[in-house]
Order: structure tokens, then sequence, then C-alpha cells
């Protein structure tokens, strides 16, 4: 089958080049015209596409050629991207930066797989003529990826933009569609920390957001040549599609927790659960005190260090999910969802229970304690992975034990840094929790596994009707203690 829409890859020659705002501003430009845009996020990334997914109105979707295979990537922006009128794929890293020397799932990989043309963002801080040179060098470094404009990031000032704006145009032969002026350190569009941006769910001024990314659109970018780049793009030729199976209704509930701590969850996962015959419930790790009845639960990646507090004070839903562990509910966690399982955390001099499922204290860390692509094999049973499979996935974090975990683990790392030792994946009854982030469409078996532990859970603790009435006598005992104890 053949594809025909409009589309671009929005690339740099570094990290930090100024591809998420450059993204932004064009889609909010785009949308701005009454446009659809289809957003996605080269590699792995959850805040970036968050705010694309915020400010296109569409769910982002993550394109990793490593965590997923390649004909299922293609399938995935072809299902996504078609009806839209363009398609807007922010990059990651630099243009020809990948896994290993040879740029093996690079952007400009995913470029030449989506036959899309390539918008270059360059920072042009303290430098003019020099541009020319890299950008010339990155069309020369691979001829097939058709690099056909430039944005410039960083600009001081309007002899600086000129200056380069010529020397690109006349050695590269390519037009500069954009020029965005140095801002000051105080002025960030978005605010940033630890692990990049923060997320839509903690900003608090997104009317605001929007206004400035179309002003600065009209301000800095040339809309109109972008957008006829994009219509350049020539049909993308894909494999036939074959059509999925159809849902099984199963009954089951799945719980996840969904709030301004835990924002990290892949699309695909969430909806692989779904495709598997669950209900999806959100959970907020900070403002429910029980879980509400469910028959598993998902608690995925955030930022539960800058909630410590927070979520420590909620002790009520704490308990509640250690019983619910204690009861044999299948629970799975990866990266945040593992800190709120521990013990104990330290950050910022300061210690702050967490639920105590694992018996594992963690500290945060100045510095990344796990930061890339991993790739661990399952050695051991449990209730999500078949033994055997191996997990291309990544992680990111700051945080790590203590002292080296003597805990059941039931992933074995050959690349990446898990929990130390070259291991992974706490195993506690039909418990198992991550340091490792996995992708559901390299991991078919997960969602599959996930509601099967679930039904299973169901049907070994009798009919809801029964369960409900359980829970809530559960609920109102453990309210009343709370009224009633001092700790």
């Amino acid at each position: 089958m053949a594809l025909k829409v409009p589309r671009l890859v929005i690339a740099g020659l570094s990290g930090d080049a100024g591809k998420t705002i450059t993204s932004l501003c064009l889609t909010s430009a785009l949308k701005g015209r009454g446009m659809t845009v289809a957003a996605f996020k080269k590699g792995p990334d959850y805040i970036d596409s968050a705010w694309l997914s915020m400010v296109s109105g569409s769910t982002c979707r993550n394109l990793d050629t490593f965590m997923v295979d390649a004909d299922i990537v293609a399938d995935t922006f072809s299902r996504k991207a078609e009806g839209s009128d363009v398609a807007i794929i922010e990059g990651n890293r630099g243009i020809f930066d990948g896994k290993d020397a040879h740029g093996t799932h690079s952007t400009a990989m995913l470029a030449a797989l989506l036959q899309a043309p390539v918008i270059l963002v360059v920072n042009a801080t303290k430098t003019t003529r020099t541009l020319a040179a890299l950008v010339g060098g990155c069309m020369a470094f691979d001829p097939d990826i058709r690099i056909a404009g430039v944005v410039l990031n960083r600009v001081a000032g309007e002899r600086h933009r000129r200056v380069v704006t010529e020397a690109i145009e006349q050695y590269c032969k390519i037009p500069v569609l954009g020029a965005f002026r140095k801002l000051g350190d105080d002025a960030s569009v978005i605010p940033g920390r630890h692990l990049g941006l923060v997320t839509p769910n903690e900003f608090h001024h997104t009317s605001d957001l929007k206004t400035r990314l179309l002003r600065m659109a009209d301000d800095y970018l040339d809309v109109d040549r972008l957008l006829e780049i994009a219509r350049s793009a020539g049909p993308l030729t894909l494999r036939a599609r074959t059509s999925p199976p159809p849902v099984q209704k199963t009954g089951v509930r799945i719980g996840y927790f969904s709030d301004s701590v835990f924002t990290f969850y892949y699309p695909e996962n969430l909806e692989a659960l779904e495709t598997g015959g669950a209900e999806l419930v959100p959970v907020s790790s900070l403002s429910d005190i029980s879980l509400p009845d469910i028959d598993g639960l998902y608690i995925g990646g955030g930022f539960p260090e800058t909630h410590a507090e927070e979520l420590a004070g909620n002790r009520s839903l704490m308990d509640a999910v250690t019983a619910a562990a204690g009861n044999g509910m299948p629970i799975y966690a990866e990266c945040g969802g593992l800190i709120y399982l521990a013990r104990s955390l330290a950050w910022h001099g300061r210690t702050f229970a967490m639920a105590g499922l694992f018996p594992l204290d963690l500290a945060m860390k100045a510095r990344p304690a796990g930061h890339g692509y991993a790739v661990m094999r399952v050695d051991q049973p449990n209730p999500f992975f078949d033994t055997g499979t191996v997990i291309k996935g990544h992680e990111f974090h700051y945080s790590e034990p203590t002292t080296p975990p003597e805990l059941d683990t039931c992933l074995a790392v050959e690349t990446g840094v898990g929990l130390g030792n070259t291991r992974d994946g706490l195993r506690q009854g039909n418990c198992v929790a991550a340091y490792l982030h996995m992708h559901a469409d390299g991991v078919p078996s997960w969602g599959r596994n996930m509601v099967k532990a679930a039904a299973d859970f169901k049907a070994s603790r009798g009919t809801r009707a029964e369960r409900r009435g359980g829970n809530a006598l559960h609920r109102d005992i453990r309210l009343d203690c709370n009224r009633g104890c001092v700790s």
C-alpha cells in the first residue's frame, strides 16, 4: 500500500539543538490554520511526546526501531498519520547519532524509513560561516537523506542571522526557514529539571504557552515554506496491513497510576491491555486513599522524587497497594513505579518512606545511574514475561540502591544497569518492578500475560459483588484506624 501524507522530520546537529521548540512552534502554527497534525517523537521519550500531544491535540506516538521492529514502526506511523493534513516527526540527539558507530536506529535512519524530508535545526551560538560547513557535511555524509532546509536557534541578532543565512544558502544550496533569537537563561519557554522538561501535567500556564508558541512561529519560522517541503514528500510504500484480532471482553479491570506524578506510559502499552480485553481504571497516587475495584495494577514511570513527601503522606493508598499485592493481585511497575514500591527514597538530605512492598532502599544521585538503551533477558518465571524472552527497552534513572539488593529478580541485564550486579526485575508473588522501560509493540506477550494474570486473580477472588462488599468493609476499617490511631 502507499500512504500520501505531507511529513517532515525535525532533526538536529546534537541534543539541545532546538528540535522540540521548533516542532512545538510549527505544530502550533499548523493547528492555528485549522490543520490536523499527527505528531511523532523519534526514540524513547515520554516528556517531549507529552508536549507534542498537548500542542497537536492528538496522541503523539514514539517511533523507535531499537525497541520495536522497523516494519511495525512504519505501520504505526501510517495508521496514525493517515487522514491527517501533515505529520511532524521530532528527532532525537544528532541526526546521525544512533546506538553504534554506524548510526543504527538514528533519526536519519528513521527519516529514510519514512521517506521524509528533513529540516535541520542548528545552534548558532558563537559561530557563523562554520555552520555552513557543518550543514554541508551532513548533506554529504549521507546523500540518501534529503536535508531540505535549516532552522537556526539562539541567534544573537539580525546581523548574526543574516551572515549565517547567507553562508548556508550560498554554500549548501538549501533555504534557511527560520531563526529563533537567543533567550536569556531565565526566559525558557518550558521549565526544565533533572530529566529534561517538566511534564504538561505539572505546567499550569498552557494557554499562555500556546499563545507564545504561535507568536514565536509567526516571528521566527517561514511556515508556508516548511509546509511546502512537507507536501513535497512522495507516497510512502508500506507492506500490506494485517487486521488486528477482535477484542475479547474479559470483564477484567486493570488500574494504572495516572496523575501529575506518574505520566510515563507509552500509549501502546495501555492499548495492549485494552486490546487484551481489560478495562483501564485511572488511580491517583496523591488523592485516592484506597484502590478501586480492580484485578491488576500498572504503575508506570514519572517523578516520585519530586512528589516524595506527598506520596509518603498518602500512607493509606500505599498500604492498600501492599495489601493487594499480599492478596495475590498482579502488579507491574516501571522505574518510578519501582521507587513507589521500594521501602524508602533518599533525596536532598531527606529520606521518605515508600510503600515497602520490596525491602529496598534507594537514593537519588546527582547524575544518571542508568541511561540509554538496555537489553534484558527473562530468566525466572513471573506473571508478565515468558521465560527466555529478550526485552529491548531503555532506562533513565537517577536513583540506585544504597546497598546491593539481595532480592529475588527475574531479569538478567545484558546491556544496561538495572538494579546493579547485572540484575533487574524485582519479583515477589505476582508483582514485578524494574528500572527497565519496555514498549508493548516490542514485547507483545506482555499485555496478553498481564490481562491473563488479572483474569486469574479475579477468578480466584470470587464474584465481583462479593469483593465489592469486602473492599468496602476493608476500607471502612482502615479509615477508622487512621482516625483513631496515633503513629
